[in-house]
Order: structure tokens, then C-alpha cells, then sequence
């Protein structure tokens, strides 16, 4: 929809942020600005409809990508992940409205869970994960208020930040394909990876995920809105009727046949709320400890600038230089998403690319994230009809947005090695590794190695010098850690 043609009216007077408020005007109008923006109330709540719709599919993926075991062998339940992750998007967003006054909508990052679920896991309980996510809350909010966070966001090449992108999408499309059986661990003595479990597809699970993946591309080529959350629906109500019809053994389900039991109604489990720690940390080493909080800051901190500015240029609310209303705000708000998150349980929020389906339909103001984390908080209560959605279904979800996050390709000059090389091992250590760390290590390193060996060492910032340093000692960690004799 395009921007409505309503100008404010000439008998204005100045806000307190140095926007206009036409007189005569709804205290909601003069609150957010509405007329001054070019919208109207009806635009607003349309595009806070549309942009959850077209992201309401994190209430499935993020407790899917979380349901693994930490280093002590404990899971999160389902019901309680599904409540955590509602409730600190509703939360986060209507921060963003109320305070930011833009149309952005926030919710648990892929990227950070991701990091959560293989890196951090596997070394810490899930509280100490959850600590790990309020600790980088805090350090993106101290570098929005030092003003650091532009400075660093200006000294990464543009390129590497397109990597890093694209690392992550192939990271997350990985854990998709995995999470639905459709790519197996091969066996001890073949190939690290195989098709399926046994090195080929079987049973209906794997194949409504087939169905189900294709589906959604192919409505996105269509250029339907609300692709994934239709193909979700559309899988699990699939789904839904094989289990009626055919045999299928429950154990074939990822998470459990897909039926409901009970009432599509129930009171939210709010368990993990603030069981989060800070301690207990002998066992991993403070040199791992700093070396993931800093892996978490650099998985929710490239996207964000870059999408808040984004959708702001898209609301036409930015200007040429990127400068917005309520700019700092908004990245101080996603910022404190990570410890927002860590602390309800649900991992870190970020701000997230679907809110320029919003925008598409005329939002323009901080009523549409208003009226998203209103959408966000009724789905508190329906969490039993959240469970139905099988795995596989939703698995399907995280291989199309490593896609979408893939597209960034097309901005990268792979015919300079100086660019085409530190991309490129970026974005393919990441989910070989199975850590972001690593993958974004190896792109520092190497930009930095051949800037020197083509003689264009000025070229290189003081802070990627610095980064350069910190990923060495990244690489070379254990055998510095049995130097210096700690764990």
C-alpha cells in the first residue's frame, strides 16, 4: 500500500523530539506521531496484523532449535520454551512501539539460539546459557549508549557483514535439515554427514517436510505474504490427517505425533521465567566464557543496524545517512532484548527483517509493533495448539529463511580475491564447524592476511587489527589455556 497523501496541518506545534504534532489531533495520533508519519490507524493495525503474521512462525522454531539436552543432560519443556519466547517477543515489541516509535517487530534471533543450542549447551546448563544471553543484553546496550556499536558497525568491511549473514543462514538451514531427518550423521567410519538416517529418506515425517519446504517456496515466488506461516499451517494440518489415516509409529515424529489433547486453551507456563545464573562457571574457563559472549554479541549484533535502518528507509522514516527517529532508542531496546530474553528464558530478541511486511502495508509508526506484541501476548493461551505443529513442519521453516538469509550473495564482487576469499570461508566454516565463532574467525583472519600480502595493510582499521588478534587466540585456545595452565 502506498503512503498515504495527509499532511499535518499547518497549525502544528513541536514535540519534545522535534517532530510535529498536528493540533486537533487524538492523544494516540500526537503520541505516535500518525498524521506527521502518513499513515493512519487503520494502516497501523493492518501492518501490526501483517508483520506477526509473517513472523509468528518463531513461536515453533525457536523452542525446536532449543529442545536439546545441556552439558548436564537437562531439557527445557516445550510448553514453557513456547511461553518464553511469547512472552519476551510481546514484551520487546511493545517496548519498541511505546518507546522506540517505530514499526519493528523483535523476537528470539535464530542465530543467537543457534549459538545457545550448540555451543553454549553442550558446555553450561540452560540457566547459565540464559545468563550467557543477559551479559551480551548488557554489552550491546553499553555500546549503543558509548556510541561504539556505529564505530564497530563501520569498521567491519560490508562484505564480511554479507558473510556473516549468508554463514548464518547456511548454519541455520543445516540445523532445519537435521532437526527433520532429512541429513543424518553417517557412519563411524564413512561420510560425516549422509541423506537421512540410514543414507536415505523413509517415512512420512521426512516427506511432509519435502512437501512442506517446497510449498512455502513455491508461495514465496508467488510472492504471497505470510508464506512460511501458511506453510506451516498447511503442513501441520497435513500432517494432522495422515496421523488419521495411515499407520504411523509415534516414535517416527520428531516431537511427538501431531494431535491435540485436551483443550486449545491453557495458561501459560512461565517456569523458565528468571531462572538464569551467573556462576558455576569453573569448569568452562573464563577465557570460553568471554570468547561466548562474545560470540553472542556478534550473532545478534550485524543484522540488527542493518534491519532497523532497512525497514526505516523502507517507512521512509530515514534519512540518505541512515539517521531516523528514535534511531537510538530502537538499538538500545534490541539490545536489551538479549537480556530481556535470557531472562524469560527464551534466549536472546532481536529485531527482525519480517517487520517490512508491516511497513508494505502502510505502517509507519510505533502503533504496528504495538498491536504485534499485543498478537505476540494472546498467544500466551494457545500453546496446546502450538505443540500440534510436528518438527518436520516447522523444520522446513528454518531451511527457507537460511535461504532468504543466502540472497545477500548477490552483493559480494567475487571477482576480488581480497573479498571473495574471506567470504567464502566464512560462510562455509560456519555450519561445517557447527560454530559462528569459527566461521567469522577464519573471514577476519584471512581479509586481514591478504590485505597484507597485496600490500594494502593501511587499508585495514585498528579494530579489525584488534578482532584479527582476538580470533587467534580463539584458534590457538587450548594450547594457550595448557600454557598458562587453566581450563
Amino acid at each position: 500500500m502506498t503512503q498515504s497523501s495527509v499532511e499535518p496541518k499547518t497549525t502544528a506545534e513541536e514535540a519534545g523530539d522535534g517532530t510535529l504534532n498536528p493540533a486537533g489531533r487524538s492523544w494516540l495520533d500526537r503520541y505516535f506521531h500518525i498524521t506527521h508519519r502518513g499513515s493512519n490507524v487503520g494502516n497501523e493495525v493492518r501492518g501490526g496484523i501483517t508483520t506477526f503474521m509473517a513472523m509468528a512462525y518463531i513461536l515453533l522454531l525457536n523452542p525446536l532449535i532449543l529442545s536439546g539436552k545441556d552439558v548436564a543432560g537437562n531439557t527445557m519443556a516445550p510448553a514453557a520454551l513456547i511461553t518464553a519466547t511469547a512472552f519476551a517477543a510481546a514484551l520487546t515489541t511493545l517496548l519498541m512501539g511505546f518507546v522506540g516509535k517505530v514499526p519493528l517487530a523483535l523476537a528470539a534471533g535464530l542465530s543467537v539460539s543457534g549459538v545457545l543450542a550448540s555451543q553454549v549447551a553442550p558446555q553450561m546448563t540452560w540457566p547459565q546459557a540464559m545468563g550467557m544471553c543477559v551479559m551480551y543484553g548488557v554489552v550491546i546496550c553499553l555500546l549503543v549508549v558509548t556510541g561504539l556499536r556505529e564505530m564497530i558497525m563501520n569498521a567491519i568491511p560490508l562484505a564480511l557483514k554479507h558473510a556473516i549473514t549468508m554463514g548464518i543462514g547456511l548454519f541455520v538451514a543445516l540445523i532445519g535439515l537435521v532437526k527433520a531427518g532429512f541429513v543424518g550423521r553417517g557412519p563411524e567410519f564413512g561420510a560425516p554427514l549422509q541423506l537421512g538416517a540410514v543414507g536415505e529418506l523413509a517415512g512420512w515425517p521426512v516427506l511432509l517436510f519435502c512437501i512442506t519446504l517446497i510449498a512455502i517456496f513455491m508461495l514465496q515466488a508467488r510472492k504471497v505474504p505470510g508464506a512460511i506461516l501458511i506453510g506451516i499451517v498447511g503442513g501441520t494440518i497435513l500432517a494432522v490427517i495422515l496421523n488419521l489415516i495411515v499407520d504411523i509409529d509415534p516414535k517416527a515424529w520428531k516431537n511427538g505425533p501431531p494431535e491435540l489433547s485436551g483443550s486449545a486453551v491453557s495458561m501459560p507456563d512461565f517456569s523458565l521465567f528468571g531462572e538464569v545464573s551467573f556462576g558455576g562457571w569453573g569448569d568452562v574457563g573464563v577465557m570460553t566464557i568471554g570468547m561466548i559472549v562474545f560470540t553472542l554479541v556478534l550473532a545478534g549484533f550485524f543484522d540488527a543496524m542493518a534491519t532497523i535502518i532497512g525497514v526505516g528507509t523502507e517507512a521512509k522514516l530515514a534519512d540518505d545517512k541512515g539517521r531516523m527517529p528514535g534511531l537510538s532508542k530502537a538499538l538500545f531496546i534490541d539490545g536489551a532484548g538479549g537480556a530481556i530474553g535470557g531472562v524469560a528464558g527464551g534466549s536472546g530478541q532481536t529485531v527482525f527483517v519480517e517487520s517490512a511486511t508491516g511497513v508494505g502495508e502502510g505502517a509507519r509508526t510505533g502503533l504496528a509493533s504495538v498491536v504485534t506484541g499485543l498478537f505476540f501476548a494472546a498467544c500466551l493461551f494457545f500453546t496446546p495448539i502450538t505443540q500440534v505443529v510436528p518438527g518436520e513442519v516447522a523444520s522446513a521453516a528454518l531451511v527457507v529463511i537460511g535461504a532468504m538469509m543466502m540472497q545477500n550473495a548477490r552483493h559480494v564482487d567475487w571477482a576480488d580475491s581480497a573479498t571473495a576469499i574471506p567470504v567464502f570461508l566464512t560462510v562455509v566454516i560456519m555450519p561445517f564447524t557447527y560454530q559462528i565463532t569459527a566461521g567469522v574467525a577464519a573471514g577476519v583472519i584471512s581479509y586481514v592476511a591478504i590485505k597484507v600480502a597485496q600490500g594494502k595493510a593501511r587499508e585495514i582499521g585498528a579494530f579489525m587489527w584488534v578482532l584479527t588478534g582476538i580470533f587467534l587466540v580463539f584458534f590457538a585456545l587450548n594450547p594457550i589455556e595448557g600454557w598458562l595452565g587453566v581450563h
